[in-house]
């Protein structure tokens, strides 16, 4: 199905409201929040639209509709191009403590994101994560088997790094495209990482699909794009 401008707009605002109130999305609220110049039921009509193409699902008869992995597909496919640092205290340490520096770096990650954030580095063979904390919060780990397939996919991850040596720029996985045994109820943003004097390393931001994908790519790019240089 080819959507309508209005329907792209529509679905992209069920995306940011899903994201920021972690709740179904009623088409009332739609209607009455955005200028679509449409009432509510016209707006239930064009809601039932992206559910039968397969956009939107309704967890529950009464409830209102949340974003399927083609949704938040259509949702990253769309973003526009931003300044990567606005808004961002760039990440900039000398490295002579290299463990110390990625260390810092993986918790800062974690905390402008509040995902799971991970970073390798192979001249040190070691890995960081940072960020349990803030993503057990979120109502989609009040499930314990979520819990356990999230810790798995982390291990998994772990074992299967050096395969995405090859993302120069940051790689987008939703759901069902998670190419990790045990994430196709997550996401995964990951980016090769180039510091000087230093073998590329690897980033990653990992959490439920209803992440801030505009931000957190944004917060890759920003390290990515820096030049952290060794002071002589």
């Amino acid at each position: 199905m080819e959507l309508t401008k209005r329907q792209s707009k529509i679905l992209n605002c069920i995306v940011q409201e899903y994201v920021q109130t972690k709740e179904p999305i009623s088409s009332k609220l739609l209607a009455k929040k955005y200028k679509f110049g449409i009432k509510a039921p016209t707006m239930r009509l064009e809601f039932q639209k992206l559910t039968d193409a397969g956009f939107l699902m309704q967890p529950h008869t009464s409830a209102g509709r949340i974003p399927t992995d083609s949704g938040y597909r259509f949702y990253v496919d769309t973003l526009e191009p931003k300044n990567e640092n606005r808004g961002l205290n760039p990440i900039e340490k000398d490295i002579q403590d290299s463990f110390k520096f990625f260390q810092e770096m993986t918790k800062k990650m974690a905390d402008l994101t509040s995902n799971l954030a991970l970073s390798y580095f192979p001249d040190e063979d070691i890995f960081f994560k940072e960020g349990w904390d803030h993503l057990f919060k979120e109502p989609e780990f009040e499930n314990t088997d979520i819990v356990s397939q999230f810790t798995k996919m982390v291990e998994n991850m772990e074992k299967e790094i050096e395969n995405f040596d090859d993302c120069d720029f940051p790689q987008i996985f939703i759901g069902k495209e998670n190419p990790i045994l045990e994430g196709k109820e997550f996401s995964v943003i990951i980016s090769k990482i180039h510091i000087s004097n230093k073998k590329d390393g690897v980033v990653a931001l990992m959490g439920p699909k209803r992440m801030d994908y505009g931000k957190n790519v944004k917060i890759i790019n920003s390290l990515t794009k820096q030049n952290v240089r060794k002071r002589k």
